[in-house]
């Protein structure tokens, strides 16, 4: 995964000095798009206004790419998420079923057929693995909510049914959720 904003190793004040004028203008405006860039992930998780839901339940809304996690009293935390691509998105109610931080990977078979050269097994932690920080598992089938190896992929139709989150924000719902909390697909 390359990281939002690197560089490459190379310290921009040692560049400076030798461009023109015009250069390092353009220079500091991709600094500074490139820093709001990199600090968008944090942005991306906000309390909202919202009144479906019972508190403690998470909604994913599939269109809008948003996961809502229910606090009460009219309010949620809005997430950006990456759902199910064209032919792989499913709706319906379901419960967490198991909860993992830096979990080891097995593609499904479908994933396999598709990417047949893919490992059987990608270990936790593995740049490689797209589970990326932690993953809630849901019951009754192969689909998880989980971080990514690829944050450029939230906020798109991208997955086989998984639903992928920034890291940050995987931890974040990682930490307010338990076993058996309500998860309703739309």
């Amino acid at each position: 995964m390359a990281g939002a904003g690197n560089c490459g190793g190379r310290e921009w004040g040692l560049i400076m000095p030798s461009c023109s004028r015009p250069l390092a203008g353009v220079l500091s405006v991709a600094i500074v798009v490139g820093a709001g860039l990199a600090a968008q992930p944090a942005a991306a998780r906000e309390i909202v206004s919202f009144k479906e839901g019972s508190a403690g339940s998470i909604i994913v809304k599939t269109n809008e790419r948003h996961l809502y996690y229910v606090l009460g009293d009219g309010r949620a935390v809005r997430y950006l998420v990456g759902v199910g691509k064209a032919g792989k998105r499913w709706s319906g109610t379901t419960s967490i079923s198991g909860k993992y931080r830096r979990p080891d990977w097995a593609p499904p078979k479908e994933v396999k057929r598709d990417k047949p050269k893919i490992p059987d097994l990608i270990k936790g932690g593995s740049p490689r693995n797209p589970m990326g920080e932690a993953a809630l598992t849901l019951s009754g089938g192969e689909y998880a909510i989980h971080g990514t190896n690829m944050p450029g992929s939230v906020g798109g139709f991208v997955s086989y049914g998984c639903i992928r989150m920034y890291n940050q924000d995987i931890l974040d719902l990682y930490a307010r959720v338990s076993v058996g909390t309500t998860v309703v697909v739309q």
